[in-house]
């Protein structure tokens, strides 16, 4: 049965985004994915989205995501509410956190969320509030283990588009550092890594908000030079050639990342990934086999020496089996038909004739 969806999206990134947003990155492909499975999608979005579904919007441009403002975000939502209503959406997928309130205006709509952070602070409040009228899907296992009691849906892994992604022979014999300019994400680790093992490193990150330039500024601009190049923030066109060039993505994040985008990316590109075992790491990686997963830095130096011994088909052949964009949508249109079913026959009855 065929589903119309109303997906909406944060103000603060276009979908997709142009450089770095993984959250954006997700919906764009979750709302191809469900388009071309048939259904039909209305992108809650911003005016620069790109993505190639029916689009609203009340701001012409992303807001980005240097300050963020709660009155605008509802705005957005308001107005995201009202299209979705006005359209004769199916079921609404909020990935905003105001409209988790707003929604309650909107009694015989039917609302799922995702939570694409920690479960943690004041978003886990406000889910654990929420998630008795609100369904909320996980983005990993391990992310959804650390709910406590904020009622989980589902877990459904992210996906992304393998049309899009041609594998590569690692021909730049660099390792790849791909992310935000944070200590979360490990870049000193990877650059002290790839000094020792005396493999190049190229580090492609976000650098746009204070703490991500003063974090720069201290800690990482001083361990430039030689064969430790920082590249910027790059687009998707510059980021899929760095990939595919890459001998492999040195991802040693130092938290418990709930879902790795980058990884799926890179094993897209049949990429091996060398990395730390936090969070959906080990979801994502089969350690010896499409990466290794390891703890400390003499342990992460002799993954990365190993790393010419890994299948780099291996790596796109999990990508294809675990983390495509069909794979993605089709779980989510099960969640969403389950939903829609626990709302009794009367809004089934309804879609069936409108299917008619």
């Amino acid at each position: 049965m065929l589903v119309r969806v109303a997906v909406i999206a944060p103000p603060w990134l276009a979908v997709p985004p142009s450089g770095y947003g993984g959250t954006e990155l997700v919906l764009d492909v979750l709302c191809r994915g469900l388009q071309e499975q048939g259904h039909e999608v209305l992108l809650c979005t911003t005016g620069d989205s790109t993505c190639p579904v029916e689009r609203h919007w009340v701001f012409e441009r992303s807001l980005g995501t240097t300050a963020i403002s709660p009155a605008a975000e509802l705005h957005h939502v308001i107005e995201a509410y009202d299209a979705a209503a006005a359209w004769r959406a199916d079921i609404v997928h909020d990935h905003t956190i105001t409209g988790l309130a707003w929604g309650e205006a909107f009694p015989t709509l039917p609302v799922v969320t995702t939570n694409h952070g920690p479960f943690e602070g004041d978003l886990a409040a406000v889910l654990r509030r929420v998630g008795g009228r609100v369904p909320i899907i996980a983005i990993s296992h391990h992310q959804a283990s650390t709910a406590g009691t904020i009622p989980i849906g589902a877990v459904i892994h992210h996906g992304i588009d393998l049309s899009r992604c041609d594998v590569g022979d690692g021909r730049g014999g660099y390792a790849l550092f791909l992310g935000r300019m944070s200590p979360d994400k490990g870049v000193t680790t990877a650059i002290t890594v790839a000094r020792r093992a005396g493999v190049p490193l190229k580090i492609a990150a976000k650098m746009q908000e204070r703490a991500e330039l003063d974090y720069f500024a201290e800690r990482v601009r001083p361990m430039l030079g030689g064969d430790i190049e920082y590249v910027g923030e790059v687009g998707p066109v510059t980021k899929a050639q760095l990939l595919r060039d890459a001998l492999c993505l040195l991802n040693p994040i130092a938290w418990a990342e709930p879902f790795g985008m980058v990884m799926i990316e890179a094993l897209a590109h049949g990429t091996p990934v060398v990395a730390t075992p936090f969070g959906s790491a080990p979801e994502i990686i089969d350690d010896g086999r499409t990466g290794f997963l390891r703890n400390d830095e003499d342990s992460l130096l002799r993954a990365l020496e190993r790393v010419p011994e890994l299948d780099r088909t291996a790596c796109r052949r999990a990508a294809e089996e675990r983390f495509s964009m069909s794979r993605m949508a089709a779980e989510h249109i099960t969640f969403y038909d389950a939903q829609l079913e626990r709302r009794g026959p009367s809004l089934l009855s309804a879609r069936v004739t409108a299917d008619r």
